[in-house]
């Protein structure tokens, strides 16, 4: 199952992940100069938060793209219930 992103849905995932990239460098820099504990962990958090929003945005895209091609009868000789269960595994690891 190949992931195919584009216009709104790639540049929603991408600002995720620069949001994410972005708290992450605060993190390191807060640590770094010594920040306190909790303005740390806070930082950390939110930078949790916005990767995994990217990721389950990524997972509903590629739900969305498994729906289409089981509907048009295109699966990529992939079994149904094979690709249910990576998709399953996919959100799981989320989780």
């Amino acid at each position: 199952m190949e992931l195919e992103l584009e216009g709104a849905d790639l540049k929603a995932v991408l600002n995720r992940l620069r949001r994410a990239q972005g708290q992450i460098s605060g993190v390191i820099r807060m640590i770094e100069e010594g920040r306190d504990c909790e303005d740390v962990v806070t930082q950390l958090a939110a930078a949790s938060r916005a990767l995994d929003r990217a990721g389950f945005a990524i997972i509903a895209t590629g739900l969305q793209q498994c729906i289409a091609d089981v509907d048009s009868g295109r699966r990529n000789g992939e079994d149904p219930n094979a690709m249910r269960a990576r998709l399953e595994k996919l959100f799981l690891s989320l989780a």
